[in-house]
């Protein structure tokens, strides 16, 4: 069978910015069909490799190749759209559908406006007044509805919900055609990619699968070369951790081995200890947190105010970890300002605890002085910091967050936008708060800061409430998930974003009302009943449990018998019977994984 063909060839590509280089000796291929992620620190190069790949920059030095007939379409981070056009101008040229009924008899290019909300916008609203989100969207519909060869997205998921992420991911598996994305939403990686290509240090390293797999080698990688970079492989690790006690999705379809994950992670414990930062927070804190009791919020808009919350009663208590999701619109950075104080509610009361030292990260940039360094900027809240057990100086939190010493003392007028929002996170943590109030995290952050975050986040002895259409980074922080559906109250989903895709997918089927206290005790339960039973959950999690540490248990039979091998080896006759008794404990091993993956698959239903 022929290899597939390639459509985009680089042949030792060189690219520099003034003094850094960017592209060094580069050469590598993307075939018809490939799904490729590209990932990569703020400002290694991403941005770059996909305009020397598509042609909007031409390299310093030797080939790009593209094939003749290649039909590619780009999304940048632009959003640029024609001016004085609407979304149908833009969406559904005449160009391609001279009339109505070309496109709205094919379910593809319904899909797409349903997927994306187009309908909701209206195909005659002018582009021009938009919102940047809104026009992102528009930009991503145009290239989405054309038959292309090769699609390249430049950070495609941001200014989408949870849902318009999922879906957004089922459309690019099934359409035809190679695939480039530049993303740090994981799970996005983890459910779209075959492939996963790291810029970093000029050059580009290719692995093969999604984020999981990335993980695992990148930690593999590491170990081999013997980097003493101790602290980030630790970060690796503890990622690894998290993805190896994930739902099986995320470790059972990259193709590795189990057991080469379990070696890596042996020792590491859980991400955080739950109880152990409940217990301190509940001490930081007190009781109470926010009690949110019988409130009605409205907007005004062009037709009238719209109410976003009715009667919405919900207690946050001390150690609290909460991902916040909902339809765009429905009220959840809202919901945080009512908390923040930003927002007064129309009746109703919002009592804040007494002890409460709440840090509110917006989805704005807050404006500095352009003059000021960074590390100034820093130092300005504090010079140390204690997070959890850490006492952290500014300069060290700095590093963590991807400024490195020489970046330390650039101006913030210098900063672009994901390192302004760096320096607001860097900045909100120095002050250490014991609530955090996050809204959109992750926007504009790469994958290596978002897991400094986390293991921030980890360790931080306080509440933690987030707003995030990142459903890997919710369910990597929070413990419980709530929900905004747009009838004005707010849902309980003890089965998280999967709960809540699932219920929208039913229709937006109605949600038991979250709330708090002693008085309720069955809130955020559902009405219906799920696939699995409680019963059945709790029993697979006893056997996956079980299973694991029968998995150990075969992990060190297996080195012994290694070393009774070693031992043995001028005794053919016992080196023959140590070899059966291996090949007895490698089966056991092969059946205990199937049997592992198929437990948490139950559990995790």
């Amino acid at each position: 069978m022929s290899a597939p063909l390639n459509l985009v060839n680089l042949e030792r590509v060189h690219k520099a910015h003034g003094t850094t280089v960017i592209l060094d000796d580069v050469s590598l291929g993307v075939a018809a069909g490939e799904r490729i992620g590209i990932v990569g620190r703020n400002g290694g190069g991403k941005s770059t490799l996909l305009s020397v790949l598509t042609g909007t920059d031409e390299p310093d030095s030797g080939r790009v190749t593209r094939r003749g007939d290649l039909a590619m379409g780009v999304l940048d981070q632009t959003g640029t759209l024609p001016a004085g056009t609407t979304v149908r101008d833009v969406v559904l040229p005449t160009s391609r559908f001279a009339e109505e009924h070309e496109w709205a008899g094919d379910p593809a290019v319904r899909s797409v406006l349903t997927g994306l909300e187009l309908d909701r916008m209206g195909l005659d609203a002018p582009v021009a007044p938009m919102s940047g989100g809104e026009r992102r969207r528009v930009a991503l519909a145009a290239q989405l509805i054309r038959p292309l060869d090769l699609l390249v997205l430049d950070e495609p998921t941001n200014h989408l919900d949870v849902e318009g992420v999922a879906w957004l991911a089922e459309y690019v598996k099934a359409r035809a055609g190679g695939l480039l994305v530049v993303t740090h939403d994981r799970w996005f990686l983890d459910e779209v990619c075959t492939t996963t290509w790291e810029v970093a240090d000029g050059d580009v390293h290719a692995y093969e699968g999604g984020y999981s797999a990335y993980t695992l080698a990148r930690a593999e990688r590491a170990r081999i070369s013997a980097v003493t970079e101790d602290r980030r492989l630790n970060l690796v690790r503890k990622e690894l951790a998290w993805l190896r006690r994930g739902p099986p999705a995320r470790t059972s379809k990259p193709k590795f081995r189990i057991e080469a994950a379990q070696a890596l992670i042996a020792d590491e414990p859980p991400a955080r200890d739950t109880m152990a930062l409940a217990g301190f927070a509940a001490r930081r804190l007190g009781k109470s947190v926010y009690d949110v009791e019988d409130v009605d919020y409205a907007v005004p808009t062009d037709d009238g105010p719209r109410t976003l919350f009715r009667d919405l009663t919900w207690h946050v208590g001390p150690g609290d970890r909460i991902g916040i999701v909902g339809v765009n619109g429905a009220g959840k950075t809202s919901l945080l300002k009512l908390l923040v104080g930003e927002n007064e509610a129309d009746s109703g009361t919002v009592a804040v605890g007494q002890t409460v030292a709440p840090a509110y990260l917006s989805q704005h940039v807050t404006e500095l002085d352009p003059r000021q360094r960074v590390l100034e900027a820093v130092q300005d809240v504090a010079r140390i910091a204690k997070i959890g057990n850490q006492e952290i100086s500014a300069s060290s939190l700095a590093e963590r967050f991807g400024f490195a010493a020489n970046r330390q003392w650039t101006p913030v007028g210098d900063l672009s936008g994901g390192e302004r929002r760096r320096l607001q996170l860097l900045r909100l943590l120095m002050g250490e708060p014991n609530v955090l109030l996050l809204d959109e995290p992750t926007n504009d952050l790469d994958i290596d800061t978002l897991t400094a975050l986390e293991d921030l986040l980890d360790g931080f002895p306080g509440t933690v409430l987030v707003v995030s259409h990142d459903r890997y980074f919710v369910d990597r922080v929070c413990d419980k998930v709530v929900a905004l559906l747009g009838d004005g109250s707010l849902a309980e989903l003890p089965g998280g974003v999967e709960e809540y895709l699932a219920r929208r997918a039913a229709g937006g089927a109605p949600l038991t009302t979250a709330s708090g206290g002693s008085s309720a005790g069955t809130a955020g339960r559902t009405t219906s009943s799920p696939a699995t039973s409680a019963a059945d959950s709790r029993a697979a999690r006893k056997e996956a449990a079980k299973l694991e540490r029968r998995m150990l248990k075969l992990d060190a039979d297996e080195k012994k018998l290694h070393e009774q091998l070693a031992a043995a080896a001028t005794d053919y006759a016992r080196a023959a019977e140590l070899d059966a008794q291996l090949k007895a404990l490698q089966a056991e091993k092969e059946q205990v994984e199937t049997d592992w993956l198929a437990a948490a698959e139950v559990a995790d239903a």
